[in-house]
């Protein structure tokens, strides 16, 4: 038997209905209750924030705080060169997602450590060093900074410790690296933006900050 076109479209209407009326509510008992609140805001500290998407925009920060950690840092403007290099990396799929924390140098950093052919290489060919680098900037564990400020050190995951230091509103790392916008939630980690590269390999670009991201 074949139906009017107005009566299946009645019927997929009323099929939509039921759904969100049952995905809006669940039952305990034949009592419905409403879905838990929102997720409270999350708050980004440092003087870059203001750079980068607050609100209700695209990619602010409580938008952010449910996704994996790869595809936040994917929202942040300032930090593209790192969320390649952990892609490229492949070391996301080796870690244990007990929780992870993250110190994002920015892309202004990356330029100012890295010519366009040392770059080229570590992200083409050497992937090994190109590991090895992001490891520099992992720490196991999900922590704010102010945990890690009142720890006093960390250790990344390539083994290094680092002196976390707070003078003002100023968090250091390594006695180089300062937090510019941090707190940044992701599933099962904090990403903290910082402003100096880390990690033992060698300074190679030429001062004018020009290298492509």
């Amino acid at each position: 038997m074949s139906y009017p076109r107005t009566t299946w479209r009645l019927a997929a209407a009323t099929a939509a209905t039921l759904l969100l009326a049952t995905t809006a509510c669940t039952t305990d008992g034949g009592t419905a209750h409403p879905d838990p609140t929102p997720a409270a805001a999350v708050a980004v500290t440092g003087p870059l924030c203001a750079a980068l998407p607050t609100g209700t925009e695209p990619g602010n920060p409580t938008a952010l705080a449910g996704q994996p950690v790869d595809k936040a840092l994917q929202w942040m403007p300032t930090a593209t060169t790192f969320e390649a290099a952990l892609r490229t990396s492949g070391l996301l799929a080796d870690l244990d997602h007990d929780g992870l924390t993250v110190l994002a140098p920015t892309d202004d950093a990356f330029a100012a450590k890295f010519n366009d052919d040392t770059w080229d290489t570590l992200m083409t060919r050497d992937h090994d060093r190109l590991r090895t680098l992001v490891k520099a900037h992992l720490i196991a564990g999900a922590h704010t900074l102010d945990h890690l400020a009142a720890a006093g050190t960390t250790t990344t995951l390539d083994g290094t410790t680092l002196t976390v230091t707070r003078t003002g509103a100023t968090t250091r790392f390594g006695d180089k690296a300062d937090a510019v916008c941090a707190d940044y939630q992701a599933a099962g980690a904090r990403i903290h933006l910082v402003n100096t590269v880390l990690g033992p390999l060698p300074t190679t670009a030429d001062g004018t900050g020009h290298r492509a991201h």
